[in-house]
């Protein structure tokens, strides 16, 4: 495998590519996005599809510029497409010819001689779990396996940077976690992984790095780690009596803390403008009232809240 490029795998600045029909399907996007597992997070339709059609050089920019991999798309899309292998969508594989032929294929497409390109083929469909179905026809594959045989062929000519677009679409649950940690071994191969998804559990789960964007702007981008911070909400759970919590609730409100009360046991407390000091006066206020505290926590934020969040000024 190629060794990951020190550098980002993909830097725009005012990116926009408006149809002739008026539609503008991104809009002066500005971003760099580092090496590594990124999730392109995005509702259907916020431009995370034609974002990859630009990447690989399918469609011209209308204005902006874009590198990938550390080649200038417009000036070397050749280059950019040497450099980055695609999973598509869509169902796109001819079904009455076998995994090994169709990944083989692509190898040889890619430049790689026929034997090399087999042997990668058989090498990609192992890697993926399909080696025993190798020679089996496409049209009898599971909808998983025709994932991962899509998942082998923007593997095979040994990318820099794979584009992964919805990989876990249609799978069940298991078919889902399966492809999921399939992606998270690739930083292992030293790949890079940019996957476009409407669902962020999979980013949060296989990713480090998120770009988010939303009828085709930029919304935010960043480390998942340094976005999902404390919300300034701690929750309580209390016990003793039968109105424990409306009882804390009350109490908390009388000390100023707002706090919302989730059922009979629980209230969510919010501590953004006590800090530390908001913990001090929830366990005087159990303690004054003679409840039993079961448990305290704060809460972190998903990427769902994230999103929402950020999508909505």
């Amino acid at each position: 495998m190629q060794p990951t490029p020190p550098g980002p795998v993909l830097r725009a600045g005012g990116l926009t590519l408006t149809y002739p029909d008026g539609t503008t399907a991104l809009a002066g996007l500005t971003v760099e996005v580092p090496a590594g597992s990124v999730g392109l997070v995005g509702a259907n339709g916020a431009g995370k599809t034609t974002l990859f059609r630009l990447m690989l050089g399918l469609v011209p920019p209308t204005a902006g510029w874009l590198q990938v991999a550390g080649c200038d798309v417009v000036a070397d899309p050749i280059g950019v497409r040497s450099r980055v292998g695609y999973m598509p969508e869509h169902d796109c594989l001819p079904l009455d010819q076998s995994a090994a032929d169709v990944v083989a294929t692509f190898g040889e497409l890619a430049g790689l001689p026929p034997r090399a390109a087999r042997q990668r083929a058989s090498d990609m469909l192992d890697l993926v779990g399909l080696d025993e179905a190798r020679f089996r026809p496409v049209g009898t594959f599971s909808t998983g396996m025709r994932q991962r045989t899509k998942l082998a062929q923007a593997l095979v000519a040994d990318p820099q940077l794979v584009l992964l677009d919805e990989p876990t679409a249609g799978l069940d649950p298991v078919g889902r976690e399966e492809m999921l940690q399939l992606v998270a071994r690739l930083g292992g191969f030293g790949i890079s992984v940019l996957m476009a998804t409407h669902l962020l559990d999979d980013v949060q789960q296989v990713c480090e790095h998120v770009v988010m964007i939303d009828r085709g702007r930029l919304v935010l981008a960043g480390p998942i780690d340094q976005l999902m911070q404390t919300t300034g909400t701690m929750r309580v759970e209390v016990g003793g009596r039968g109105d424990a919590a409306a009882a804390l609730g009350q109490a908390l409100a009388d000390r100023g803390l707002p706090a919302v009360v989730a059922d009979d046991r629980t209230v969510d407390v919010d501590t953004s403008r006590h800090g530390e000091d908001a913990f001090d006066v929830v366990r005087d206020a159990v303690a004054d009232l003679g409840l039993r505290l079961f448990a305290l926590s704060t809460r972190h934020r998903s990427l769902d809240d994230v999103f929402l969040q950020r999508a909505a000024r």
